[in-house]
Formats: C-alpha cells, structure tokens, sequence
C-alpha cells in the first residue's frame, strides 16, 4: 500500500480514501493521527473522531490530508457559520465549539512551555475571550481579476493555496466591512487597472467625537496610474459608502490618502482603553491589534499582572504606538518604550501627548540584536513588559544579568513556541520563576495563539 500511494502522490486525486480515528489538534488547527507508523495531518477533522481521508501532500516521515468523510463525529463539532467554509483559508476552526477552541489553545501553550521550554506555570490563568464574529478590525485582502470568467474576485485566500477565494462575504471581519466585499468586486471591474491591484489593505476605527459612523480606511496596493475614469470610480464608491481611499504604488512610503483629499479635515483612524482615559491614533498600515474587545481586557490583565507603582521605574520593549506604556503611565510610574519602527515612535510620543501623559519616553532600539552591554546602558528597571513579534525576544532576554534583571516580567505572547524557548531561558538559565501563564482568544475561530505570561525573579 505504501508504493501505491506513494506512486499516486504526484495526483492527490489518485491516492486511496484511508480510514484513521484523530487522537489531537496540531498547531495549525489539523487534526493528527497515525497510520502504518507515519504521522497524517488532516484538515477538517477533530479529535477522537473517526474520518476516511485523501492525502495530498506525502513526505517520509508524514502526510497532510483532508477528510472526505466524518464516520463518527465528534460532541464538539458544530455547523460552521460563515459559507465559506473549508474554500477560505482565514478561519480553520470554526467547525469546533468556541469553549473547545480555547480549551485547545491552552493546551497548546501548556505543551509548548513544557517541550520546548521545559518549563510548567505555576498557576494557568483563566483565558481572555470576547465576541466571536465580527470582531476583526483590520485585514489584508487579495484581489485577482479572472478575465476568462470577466469578474473580480476579493477575500482571503484559499486554504493551502494562493487562489484568492470565491467570496462575498466574511464572518470575522466589522459587518460593515464584511458588506463591502461585494461592492469593491464590482468597483474594481470598473477600473482600467483591474489587473493590477493585487491587494487591500483595511483598517477600522473608532467613530470620531459626535458621530456614530465607524471609521474605514482602504488602502488600495496599485501597480499603474490611474486613469481619469478611475479617478472618478473610486470618488464615487468612498461617496457612497463612506470610506476613506489610500493608495500604495510601490513601498510603505508610498501610502497616502487618496479620497478625500488629505486637506479635508477627515476624521482619524483612533481606538481607546476607556479604563485607562485613554485614545490612540493611528495610520492604516501601523500595527494595532486587529481585536479591539480583546486588547482592552488584555491591557487590563497586563496590568493587574505588572502591577507598576508610582515610584518604580518600567521599561516596555517593542512598544509600538504605547497599547501598553502610556496605561502602566497612567500608574504614575517612569516609564520607557523602545521599539524598532521610528514611525511607531512618533505615533507613540503623539498619543502621549494627546492623552496629556509626561512619565514616559519613547526611544527607537533594534531589540533583535540586543547585548549585555546596551540593554545594562539602559539603566536598572523594576519591571519589564515585552510585547515582541512571532520571532520572540531571544537576545532581549539573553542579555539579562545580575546587573539589570528587573524583579518581575510580564511577557504578552503572539507564538507560544518563542515564548515557550524564551521561558525556558528566563526560568533555566536567569533565575526567574513562572508564576502564571494563560491564552488571549485574540483570533476566534483561527488557529492563532495569543498569550500572556509573568516572570518573577527569584
């Protein structure tokens, strides 16, 4: 059977329907089992649930699949909501109950701590979760032009491939985005440079001071110059529909607001924390979090979890904008946030300034090649918060030494396999215990792990 297969595997649609019950989830929301001593990674299957299924992908060591059928289903499987289903690549898990996901996703991170990191929390914290449809306040969608079928196509992409998806809606994005998808596929149509937009870019605000209407920004990815017409096309559509249009015809600095013009007094993309007095504003292409419900009771567990004191001196590593500076300022402590994006900075020192706050500074820093030497320069801090990428804060963390170890670190996590590694070094090599670990639902329905951490130094 083996050579069959194997022979079969230059045409997926050839290898045999196999049979095989899912012992756990991987990573990537897939579920796993074994058959004839290889491990099969199988989307759209869900543990203890017994699928036949057809490899498309075969390695020697594993192979990754799709259910054909569901023999016996598991109690956690519910009916997706969104028609897209399964053809979308955005969502993998919408077809596992909601408290099944989180559930998942801790587990996730308790396994991650432990293998990678060999390391286990002292106590889990309960997880962070909020609404669970319409919650995304920022995304980037394909757009491809299909001259056979004469339309255009807007959304994610596939799963597991680079076709844009057939959609004209999406469950996780603001409804009233979600209701734009339609419309830009006949917008763009209508444009000469059809071809040659391959991408949008969207952000979501906050509705400005008097009014109720969200904030929308379109940033349109442009490969030629507009015509006339198209000029006139894309007045038309941010008329009607009450969006702000920026373009971007090569690099980042390249974007710039298109319609209406940037001499209109436009409201400003913006979010808050109410809890903390405090407003944010922001480009649409500078990094906020996508989930605003979430930020606002991950900012709030972040600082129950530092708890900064007024004569404390804290330092926020890879900053940002300030999501969590400008409230540990609020506290009354000293605070500095260093970041690698100088236009982050700016944005930071401005909300700052906005939100009147004169404790903290901001200051631009490559935290990737961080030494001994220039985090010690820095001075001595009471508390570290560090928010980093998916890549983590390995040279950040070290650089630690007896000469600069801040008492407590409260670590907020986007990929619990750096912070499982980064764990491992805190608490293997620095001295530190983990006192508490815990997920932040930040992506329902993805395979995403959102998650936070404190450190205390022993």
């Amino acid at each position: 059977m083996r050579k069959r297969r194997n022979k079969a595997a230059a045409d997926p649609a050839l290898n045999p329907v196999l049979s095989t019950v899912i012992e756990s989830l991987d990573q990537e929301g897939r579920g796993v089992a074994h058959v004839e001593g290889k491990t099969i990674f199988i989307d759209g299957a869900l543990p203890q649930e017994k699928v036949s299924f057809r490899s498309h992908r075969i390695k020697p060591s594993y192979e990754v699949a799709n259910v054909v059928d569901v023999i016996k289903q598991s109690n956690q499987r519910v009916t997706p909501k969104c028609p897209h289903f399964g053809l979308c690549g955005g969502c993998k898990l919408q077809h596992l109950d909601f408290a099944a996901q989180v559930a998942h996703k801790q587990r996730l991170l308790e396994n991650d701590l432990w293998h990678i990191g060999k390391v286990q929390p002292n106590n889990m914290l309960p997880p962070i979760y909020g609404p669970t449809w319409g919650y995304r306040h920022k995304a980037r969608l394909s757009v491809k032009y299909v001259e056979k079928k004469q339309r255009v196509l807007v959304g994610f992409n596939e799963k597991a491939t680079r076709y844009v998806a057939d959609m004209n809606s999406c469950e996780v994005l603001v409804p009233a985005v979600s209701a734009l998808i339609a419309p830009l596929q006949g917008m763009i149509f209508q444009l000469s440079l059809r071809d040659k937009l391959p991408q949008i870019e969207l952000a979501v605000g906050e509705p400005a001071v008097g009014s109720q209407q969200a904030v929308i920004v379109l940033i349109l990815r442009i490969m030629a110059e507009l015509t006339a017409s198209d000029e006139d096309v894309l007045k038309a559509f941010a008329d009607e529909h009450a969006v702000q249009i920026w373009t971007q015809s090569k690099g980042p600095d390249t974007i710039k607001p298109f319609y209406p013009p940037a001499d209109e007094s436009l409201p400003g993309l913006q979010y808050s924390l109410p809890e903390f007095a405090l407003h944010y504003p922001f480009k649409p292409n500078e990094f906020t979090q996508v989930n605003p419900q979430i930020n606002q009771v991950m900012v709030r567990r972040a600082m129950q979890l530092l708890d900064p004191q007024p004569h404390e001196k804290i330092a926020d590593f890879f900053c940002g904008i300030g999501n969590f500076t400008l409230p540990i300022a609020r506290s009354g402590a000293q605070v500095l946030g260093l970041e690698g994006l100088a236009n982050l900075v700016d944005r930071a020192n401005e909300s700052a300034a906005l939100n009147g706050i004169h404790n903290s500074q901001f200051g631009v820093a490559d935290l990737f090649k961080m030494t001994g030497e220039s985090l010690t320069a820095l001075g001595r801090f009471d508390k570290w918060l560090v928010d980093p990428p998916r890549d983590g804060a390995f040279e950040l963390i070290k650089a630690l030494d007896a000469s600069n170890s801040p008492q407590r670190i409260v670590y907020v996590s986007c990929n619990p396999a750096t912070l499982a590694r980064d764990a491992g070094v805190l608490v293997n090599e620095k001295g530190y215990a983990l006192q508490a670990a815990g997920v932040i639902n930040m992506f329902p329905h993805t395979s995403h792990v959102e998650s936070i951490a404190l450190f205390e130094l022993m």
